[in-house]
């Protein structure tokens, strides 16, 4: 497999594009998965695990990788399935979230597509409130599901979602009460991170669920005559998102004239300093790596206190 992953440096160019490309691997059947090839590091054959006392189930073990020591999570155990019980000859795909490191244990590891984002749509309306999905898309006639790995990581491993104090004051507080925020974000737990997060700083929340939702939303407020600009303090953007990306979104917004005053946020579980050269590229205002709930409050407390007075 070491292969596989030889030319993800290259792929830079897909971004931008409403383009993406899928790492397609099975767990304990025949259902193909995919994940964003920008979130892996690596493709390896599992390595020898040392368990850990007193971790989650999910959590097989820990692994010494290039230097590091590294979780190794089972992907088939973490969405409610029975674990994988043949390591030697499953694989590990090390992925970084968050600006986290983890390896996801899955059985075998097929090969990389290049899609667009279009192609990329929400679960089905039927698959219920508890599933572990975050999209869906068909390649050579089959079903492809994509993972909602942000659910996972919550589950495993819950960070904080609690704004500490000193970060919001009172003055800030009240201004919030009369501005509203657009958040877009396909991950169901990250939404609700987020919005539980600026409902603490106060500000009136809208959530959507991908970009072309969101421009779509924006399109329809500037067609009644409405400057987005002023009905909106900001929008908080994911960038992995089915239909459109937050990267198109934000490159979308900025080429209309009637709404690119927007200040837009790409806040995103991508990590590194090919996302800030994205950022640049596509117009964003700021970007922010997921879910550090102080500095996301703090962005929009500084946004209130920069519009207050407009």
């Amino acid at each position: 497999m070491a292969g596989v992953m030889d030319s993800v440096n290259q792929r830079t160019q897909l971004v931008g594009q409403n383009r993406l490309e899928l790492l397609l691997f099975r767990l304990d059947g025949s259902q193909l998965y995919g994940i964003n090839v920008f979130k892996v590091k690596e493709v390896l054959q599992c390595p020898r695990l040392t368990l850990m006392p007193k971790s989650s189930p999910v959590v097989r073990g820990v692994a010494n990788i290039r230097g590091g020591t590294i979780p190794i999570l089972d992907l088939s155990m973490a969405t409610g399935r029975r674990g994988l019980d043949d390591l030697k000859n499953s694989f590990v795909i090390i992925t970084e979230y968050n600006t986290k490191v983890q390896g996801f244990l899955v059985r075998s590891v097929e090969r990389i597509v290049n899609m667009n984002w279009e192609e990329i749509h929400p679960p089905p309306k039927g698959t219920g409130r508890d599933h572990y999905l975050t999209a869906v898309t068909r390649v050579d006639k089959q079903l492809v599901e994509i993972i909602d790995v942000e659910k996972i990581l919550a589950e495993v491993a819950p960070t904080s979602e609690v704004v500490s104090e000193g970060v919001i004051d009172i003055e800030t507080q009240s201004k919030a009460v009369s501005k509203r925020v657009l958040i877009v974000d396909d991950s169901s737990v990250a939404r609700k991170q987020v919005i539980r997060c600026l409902e603490t700083v106060g500000v009136e929340v809208k959530a959507l669920n991908d970009g072309r939702q969101a421009y779509n939303y924006l399109r329809e407020m500037v067609e009644e005559g409405k400057a987005p600009e002023r009905e909106l303090l900001m929008i908080v953007s994911d960038i992995e998102m089915p239909e459109m990306d937050g990267y198109t979104l934000t490159a979308e917004i900025r080429n209309d004239p009637r709404m690119q005053k927007l200040h837009i946020l790409l806040h995103t579980s991508l990590s590194g300093v090919f996302n800030q050269a994205m950022v640049k590229k596509v117009g964003a205002d700021d970007f922010l790596a997921k879910f550090k709930p102080d500095d996301l409050a703090s962005r929009v407390v500084e946004r209130i206190r920069v519009t207050d007075g407009d």
